[in-house]
């Protein structure tokens, strides 16, 4: 498109946004962005930027941050320290759990050292022992579906290394791994009217067979199990995820677990389906932490002036899978959204309503940080018991698919915001935001929020490469993240909040849901 369509079809938005505004009585007068005021938030965002320093900081220095483990603890002391460097107030650690054990893997040495040594890629499955050692021994291809097949290996598996799955297929990637969305598919997003369902993969086997049949494993005293990657875990990408059972402090006893690269997996099977013997050495020395068996949400704030007492917050979830570093999921989010605390505090823009940042934990494992923290301070989930704080906050932003840059907003049915949101949308159309959906995303910490009628919203993001090479994967590492798009969401993350915390109302609400076991009564 030329430089010179681009310009009337932007202004050409900006009248239909102002109009749009004047005609609902949700936009107000002060919806309407002060370009000084977008001009000083762009500019320290843009020119004196420091999220990729966070980023590298989460990610190179601290790693994999997996909730309750040493790596999280560590990130979390940093991010807190750099939160107070920064000036910003009430930096604190808020508790919640019972969450589980935590663990880290200290050591991982795959090979095959027969018939022909060659050096295994893998990752250690999260909350799974080690082998307690160096270990060699001969790999059994046992494909166990289903209860009736568990009685025909007894006594057969002892000391033995079992691929007890089907090779994965690797299917050829004619598209490009990475991708922005095109403008057809934004306009798709618009006339939408509810979120398509999305998923990793499936297995052939249920998460309650599983647990039975690695206690049998463990029964039959199987020195490890080998299983391939799925869903993204092709082109030496692996998909390494945990249970929740094995977190537990009282989880039944369990064996290695160590998903290995479809393609090695592959070759392994495939070597042993034609009746030649494979033996490999293993070295997995992963370690528990029993205590604490709680754990805790990163809170910080802004105060407000004359209505303090309201709050905007904003926020991504803190913790990671144990494969990579977790740079797209979402360290990216988190240093986004502290970017974009930074970027107010710095400008020193007045603001009426206290701002507050929330780094959630457990998110991977369920929601579970930003679930409890609503629990403790809105409302209870199941009767929708509400708080005084519930009728007091204005909204919250959530930063999690990835890196992609901003393209606008899912409005999770909320009709009432689209005026408002369009009007905050117009000075940032030449960075290519300017869609809203009337339907929402799920799968991240915005939901909580909306679960109990709390304004909560998620930005659309272009995929880049969210839900396909490297997201949950061993190659979520920092090269995964576009710097100028982390960027542009921080100072777009930085504009709503300041636009949220400034007008004269609250933003509008949806009807409360009602709870769960009440309907028609």
């Amino acid at each position: 498109m030329s430089v010179s369509r681009r310009g009337s079809l932007r202004l050409i938005g900006v009248v239909l946004v102002a109009l749009a505004a004047e005609a609902s009585p949700s936009a107000q007068v002060g919806d309407q962005p002060d370009p000084s005021v977008v001009a000083t938030i762009r500019e320290e965002g843009l020119q004196r930027s420091q999220v990729m320093d966070t980023l590298s900081y989460l990610t190179d220095v601290y790693g994999a941050r997996l909730t309750n483990s040493p790596g999280m603890f560590a990130a979390a002391e940093w991010a807190i320290a750099r939160l107070q460097e920064w000036q910003i107030d009430s930096v604190r650690k808020e508790a919640w759990g019972p969450f589980g054990r935590g663990w880290s893997n200290e050591r991982f040495v795959a090979q095959v050292t027969a018939p022909t040594p060659w050096p295994i890629v893998g990752v250690p499955k999260a909350w799974t022992p080690g082998t307690g050692g160096p270990v060699q021994a001969e790999a059994v291809l046992a494909i166990i579906d289903r209860e009736e097949d568990l009685s025909q290996w007894v006594g057969k598996l002892h000391g033995k290394i079992v691929l007890a799955s089907r090779p994965g297929r690797v299917q050829p990637h004619f598209e490009p791994l990475a991708r922005r969305f095109s403008d057809n598919e934004l306009d798709s997003m618009v006339r939408q009217t509810r979120r398509p369902s999305r998923g990793h993969g499936s297995s052939s086997r249920s998460g309650a067979f599983t647990g039975e049949l690695m206690r049998f494993f463990d029964r039959e005293g199987v020195v490890a199990v080998l299983a391939p990657g799925v869903g993204v875990g092709d082109h030496g990408s692996l998909l390494a995820t945990g249970d929740a059972e094995d977190r537990q402090l009282d989880a039944p006893p369990t064996v290695a677990q160590i998903i290995v690269a479809t393609e090695h997996y592959g070759r392994i099977a495939r070597t042993l389906e034609r009746q030649v013997p494979v033996r490999i050495a293993l070295d997995v020395q992963n370690r528990f932490y029993d205590e604490p068996h709680d754990t805790f949400n990163i809170i910080a704030e802004i105060p407000g002036t004359d209505r303090a007492d309201e709050v905007v917050m904003l926020g991504a979830h803190f913790d990671s899978w144990h494969g990579g570093t977790g740079a797209t999921d979402n360290a990216a989010g988190v240093a986004a959204t502290m970017e974009a605390m930074r970027i107010l505090k710095a400008t020193g823009l007045p603001m009426r309503r206290t701002v507050r940042l929330a780094l959630w934990t457990g998110e991977e494992q369920g929601l579970l940080g930003s679930r409890a923290y609503v629990q403790q301070h809105f409302a209870t989930r199941g009767t929708r018991q509400l708080t005084p704080a519930h009728a007091r906050l204005s909204a919250y932003f959530n930063h999690d698919h990835g890196t992609g840059a901003i393209r606008g907003v899912y409005l999770e049915n909320n009709e009432d915001v689209r005026p408002i949101f369009s009007a905050w949308m117009a000075p940032f159309a030449d960075l290519g935001m300017g869609t809203l959906t009337i339907r929402g995303t799920g799968s991240t910490d915005h939901v909580s929020f909306d679960k109990v009628g709390l304004p909560g919203f998620q930005f659309i993001q272009d995929p880049i490469e969210y839900f396909t090479h490297s997201h949950h994967s061993s190659m979520d590492l920092y090269e995964r993240v576009q710097a100028g798009d982390l960027m542009k969401n921080a100072v777009i993350m930085a504009a709503f909040v300041y636009q949220a915390a400034t007008r004269d109302d609250l933003l509008p609400r949806k009807t409360l849901p009602v709870p769960r076991g009440t309907a028609g009564r």
